[in-house]
């Protein structure tokens, strides 16, 4: 932990100026965007500080030197975008999916995602002081974005690899997706005692990859099991205790039905609500197990509220927005809010108690979010697992207030616009703690971060809207080409409990799951081993689409083989930190790339589709896909993305040892 910032308080550089809130709103923008293509598409998304903060260096360079404070700036605003991606991909497209919404409504949409954005930031301005100053959390993604600025001569040689991956990825997409030389999806299954399966499925997907490379090996290997019990042990049981035959029959297919729909469409219909289950007991977990760290972030906060820190302290480096701004800001966003949930619930009581739970529920996930933000970082945060059980809860609560002769499609619409606000506010709340801890390091003016951070979620919450219009025009969202795994399940819950039909069974069978998974992690944790078994990460994997399951663990058998190359000897601590961080900074970027290549050139294919109303306009060419070829591609581009990072590491590694 540093005692003093990189840039001491009384020292004044450029940071709120022009170019750096037009860089930051055109990168909240892009990234937010791609985001939403990749989420959608892969179930996961992942932080946009570092690549952000590379791009912004390099940009700013070219213009003249920027200050790093400039620089941490644009990164704050666009990473802000990226984090409204997730919390809007994840819930929204929801109401796509139930079949309540036919496209994206534009002011409902920019309404519920500014909201929820824009009560994330205000949030987190009294948590500021209570996770990052009094119990310093570690904030791992905050610490690198922070050491990234700090050496940011490296800027220029870094966006290098960032912009080849981009190159490499939108190539790969438009040969696979747009010209169709080669398949998309490598899949095989076999029948076993009459009508059981056995199934295998790879997504041949760069961005996937990338993925399962920055998250790494361990959560890659825990999403892989989770689609292990899914699909090779819980669907073949299923099979076996209700009958090939019979489950055929119940689901409507053929006869003759291949393996492949067969087991597609059983773990649409049935098994994937083993996740459901997982995740809600998975996040409920999240809290119990951070409780008391929490209760004095959440005291702290509320103190903070009632005090106010107008003029507590006039230091730059701890100048916080004034909590009565934060106040009237969290009034305000409260009545468009309400109006939606009114339009949808139609009883003013009703609605107005469901926007105070939604307050309520906004702050304490918040509150988690940012604290396990610091203990794991906002990529592994635990959103999707709070949301469910945020739709869950609200449905529940509906249910109960509205009465059971209401109408099950707008209820479960209700819920999901309840479970939307409170996703979009922790999405922000976790990204943005690690954006305030990099500027607590450098010596950014926190006012000034939590500005750029709310024009990042509104530029976001503006573009986001066609986006989503013209992706889902072009691919249909909750199809096999863009399947959005959370949105789908989420849907299924709340329309699951208006309907009464969900699937009890089969949700509790996911949360002993869960609480065996939670138990196997607490003897790791009490032993003292260093493989932890995060209960989300299984959860995550046991709704998930195998093929993406299996791309994802590709992707950290990548990072793990890098890792192996990784040799220090002869080298001082400081110097062996610094080579560990030349290989893993150049191959973040370099799987960041991937995945902002791939995600805008998705979206590119998608507006002449969106345009011409023609589904069928790819591919160009019109020959018989193999997938055996894209996995070749995929192996070459994986062996590409090891090899820069080694040679990373022994570059940095030769230049020390001169």
């Amino acid at each position: 932990m540093e005692n003093r910032p990189y840039v001491p308080a009384e020292q004044i550089l450029p940071e709120l100026s022009v170019r750096a809130i037009i860089l930051g709103v055109l990168l909240s923008a892009v990234l937010s965007a791609a985001n939403a293509y990749l989420g959608l598409f892969a179930g996961m998304t992942v932080s946009a500080s570092i690549p952000a903060a590379v791009m912004s260096m390099a940009i700013l360079r070219l213009l003249r030197n920027g200050s790093i404070l400039e620089n941490n700036a644009v990164q704050t605003a666009a990473s802000a975008g990226e984090s409204l991606a997730a919390g809007v991909i994840f819930t929204l497209p929801a109401l796509i999916i139930m079949g309540y919404w036919d496209q994206f409504n534009y002011s409902e949409t920019v309404f519920i995602a500014l909201s929820g954005g824009v009560l994330g930031v205000l949030f987190t301005i009294p948590l500021r002081r209570a996770l990052i100053v009094r119990q310093a959390l570690q904030f791992p993604e905050g610490i690198a974005t922070a050491e990234v600025l700090k050496s940011g001569t490296e800027g220029g040689r870094s966006v290098i690899y960032l912009a080849l991956a981009a190159v490499i990825g939108a190539f790969v997409k438009f040969a696979e997706a747009g010209l169709g030389l080669w398949g998309g999806v490598l899949e095989k299954a076999t029948y076993f005692k009459s009508k059981n399966v056995l199934f295998f499925g790879m997504n041949l997907s760069p961005a996937l990859i990338a993925v399962g490379y920055i998250v790494g090996l361990r959560i890659a290997v825990l999403v892989f099991a989770g689609g292990v019990i899914t699909w090779w042990i819980a669907i073949p049981a299923y099979l076996a205790m209700h009958g090939g035959d019979q489950i055929i029959r119940e689901l409507g297919l053929a006869p003759d039905v291949a393996p492949t729909e067969l087991a597609g469409a059983l773990w649409g219909a049935r098994l994937r609500y083993l996740g459901v289950g997982a995740m809600v007991v998975g996040g409920l977990w999240a809290v119990v197990s951070i409780r008391s760290a929490l209760a004095m972030a959440v005291s702290e906060g509320i103190a903070a509220f009632k005090k106010g820190t107008d003029k507590v302290n006039t230091l730059r480096t701890d100048l916080d927005t004034p909590m009565s701004w934060v106040l009237i800001g969290i009034g305000v966003l409260i009545v468009p809010i309400y109006i939606i949930y009114q339009r949808e619930i139609g009883q003013v009581s009703i609605s107005l108690f469901m926007s105070v739970v939604m307050v309520v529920a906004g702050f304490l996930f918040s509150a988690v979010a940012g604290y396990m933000a610091g203990l794991v970082g906002s990529s592994n945060n635990p959103i999707s697992g709070v949301t469910i059980a945020t739709i869950l809860s609200a449905s529940l609560m509906l249910l109960v207030l509205l009465g059971g002769g209401s109408d099950p499609t707008r209820g479960a619409a209700a819920a999901i616009l309840i479970g939307a606000v409170v996703c979009c506010a922790a999405a922000i709340a976790g990204d943005n703690m690690q954006d305030l801890k990099s500027g607590y390091i450098l010596g950014a003016t926190p006012q000034k971060q939590q500005v750029m951070q709310v024009l990042g979620v509104v530029s976001a919450a503006l573009v986001l809207p066609p986006v989503l219009n013209i992706l889902h025009h072009a691919y249909v969202i909750g199809s096999a080409d863009l399947p959005a795994p959370q949105a789908g399940l989420m849907a299924s819950v709340a329309k699951g409990v208006f309907a009464q039909n969900l699937p009890w069974d089969l949700v509790s069978a996911g949360a002993v799951i869960a609480v065996l998974i939670i138990l196997a992690d607490e003897f790791q944790r009490r032993r003292g081993a260093s493989f932890r078994i995060p209960v989300l990460a299984v959860g995550v994997g046991l709704y998930l689409p195998f093929e993406l399951d299996s791309a994802i663990m590709f992707g950290g058998l990548i990072a793990w083989a890098v890792n192996r190359q990784l040799n220090v000897k002869g080298l001082s601590k400081e110097g062996a930190e610094a080579v560990q961080q030349a290989g893993e900074r150049t191959g973040l970027l370099f799987a960041s790339g991937l995945i902002t290549g791939e995600a805008l050139l998705g979206i590119g294919l998608a507006v002449p589709i969106a345009i011409s109303n023609n589904r069928e306009l790819y591919p160009l060419l019109g020959i018989a896909a193999n997938s055996w070829v894209g996995l070749g591609v995929i192996c070459l581009v994986a062996f590409l993305l090891y090899r820069l990072a080694v040679g990373a590491f022994r570059s940095k590694r030769n230049e020390l040892l001169k």
